[in-house]
C-alpha cells in the first residue's frame, strides 16, 4: 500500500487487497474515509469505507456496521469486506444523489411535501431496523443518502450503522459513555442511557426540524414551525422519552394522518447525480459534525444471509490479548 494521509486512508489509482481500485474519494471523517471504487472482480462501481483497526473505537465501529445486514429499500446494507495490512475496507451500494444534509445545504428550507416524504421513507427504514432487533443511535441529516431523482419524489437510504447497537444484549462493560451527535441524540442518550427506539426517532424529528427551517441544530424557539407537522416534530423531540411516539411505525401513522398533499410538487428542488459529468466534487467531510464517540463495547448481531464474519473478532481477541501482555510486562518492570 502507498502511504496515507492523517486524515484521508488511501490514495487514488491504490488497489487494494488487488480487487478494489480507488476512484475518487466521495468523503472523510474521523476515523477514515468513503471511497467511489471499482471492483475487478465484475468490473462493477461501488461504494467503499476504508478504516484503519489502530484502536478498538475504530475496530469496534468497523464490526458493528458491516456486521448490521438489514436489507430494506430505504436502508444502506454493506456487501463485502476485506482487510489489507492496518486498514479494512467494506463495500456498500453507491448512493450517488448526495445527502439531506447537502440538500439543506444546497437549497436551504424545503418544501413540506419534500419533507413529508424524506420522514416517511425514513421511519418506514426505522421500522425495519428497530424490528430487527437494532437501534442506529446516529440518525442525522448527513446519514440520509438520496437517490438522483431529480424533480421527482426523493428516495431516501439511511446509513452509517458504526455505532448501532442491539437491544435486550448485555453490555461487555458496566460503563456507560454518551454516543451519538451532539444536536441531533436525544438527551437520555447522551447521559447514557440503554439504546432505545424512541431515541432515534428523537433524532430523526431534529432532521424534520432541519429540513423545514434551512439549517442544522441548534434552533431558537422562534424558527420552530407552528404548524401541524411542526407539532409532530415537537413531539418526538420531547426531553421525556414517555412522551414520544411509542414506535417508528406509530410515528409514521401520525405523519400520515396529517393528509398528502394533491399532487407532487417539487418547488423547483432537484436531487441531481452527484458523480455525473461535471458534477461539482463532493463535500470533503462525512458531516459538518464531529465524528460520535465510540465508547462501551457492545455485542453485535450478524444480520448477514452467509457465515458470520471471524476476522474482525479474531483481531479484536488479538488486541485484547495485547494489551493484557503489555499491562503485565509493565507490572513485572
Amino acid at each position: 500500500m502507498h502511504s496515507c494521509g492523517f486524515g484521508q486512508v488511501g490514495n487514488m489509482g491504490e488497489v487494494f487487497a488487488r480487487r478494489y481500485e480507488l476512484l475518487e474519494p466521495i468523503a472523510e471523517g474521523g476515523m477514515g474515509s468513503v471511497w467511489m471504487v471499482r471492483d475487478h472482480q465484475d468490473g462493477t462501481v461501488c461504494a467503499a469505507k476504508l478504516l484503519r483497526h489502530s484502536d478498538a473505537g475504530s475496530l469496534l465501529r468497523f464490526m458493528r456496521e458491516q456486521s448490521t445486514r438489514i436489507h430494506h429499500a430505504h436502508v444502506v446494507t454493506p456487501k463485502s469486506w476485506v482487510g489489507e495490512d492496518d486498514t479494512v475496507l467494506f463495500t456498500m451500494p453507491l448512493v450517488r444523489g448526495g445527502s439531506v444534509a447537502a440538500l439543506v445545504g444546497d437549497w436551504g428550507a424545503l418544501p413540506e411535501a419534500w419533507v413529508r416524504v424524506i420522514l416517511d421513507q425514513t421511519l418506514d427504514a426505522l421500522s425495519a431496523v428497530h424490528a430487527a432487533g437494532v437501534i442506529h443511535r446516529d440518525v442525522k441529516s448527513a446519514n440520509l443518502l438520496l437517490e438522483p431523482s431529480g424533480s421527482a419524489p426523493p428516495h431516501v437510504r439511511l446509513t452509517d450503522f458504526g455505532i448501532a447497537a442491539p437491544l435486550d444484549q448485555p453490555r461487555l462493560t458496566a460503563a456507560t459513555t454518551a454516543l451519538g451527535t451532539r444536536g441531533y441524540a436525544a438527551p437520555e442518550q447522551l447521559d447514557g442511557a440503554d439504546p432505545d427506539p424512541r431515541q432515534d426517532l428523537f433524532a430523526l424529528a431534529t432532521v424534520g426540524l432541519e429540513m423545514l427551517i434551512g439549517h442544522p441544530p441548534p434552533f431558537t424557539t422562534e424558527e420552530l414551525p407552528a404548524t401541524p407537522l411542526g407539532g409532530l416534530l415537537a413531539e418526538a423531540r420531547n426531553p421525556d422519552p414517555s412522551r414520544r411516539p411509542d414506535s417508528a411505525e406509530a410515528m409514521r401513522s401520525s405523519l400520515r394522518e396529517l393528509g398528502a398533499p394533491v399532487a407532487w410538487d417539487p418547488a423547483g428542488v432537484e436531487v441531481l447525480d452527484q458523480f455525473a459529468p461535471g458534477a461539482p466534487p463532493p463535500s470533503p467531510s462525512l458531516s459538518s459534525s464531529p465524528p460520535p464517540s465510540v465508547s462501551e463495547p457492545t455485542l453485535v448481531l450478524s444480520r448477514s444471509d452467509g457465515p458470520p464474519a471471524l476476522w474482525p473478532v479474531l483481531l479484536l481477541l488479538l488486541v485484547g490479548v495485547g494489551l493484557l501482555v503489555v499491562s503485565g510486562l509493565l507490572l513485572l518492570g
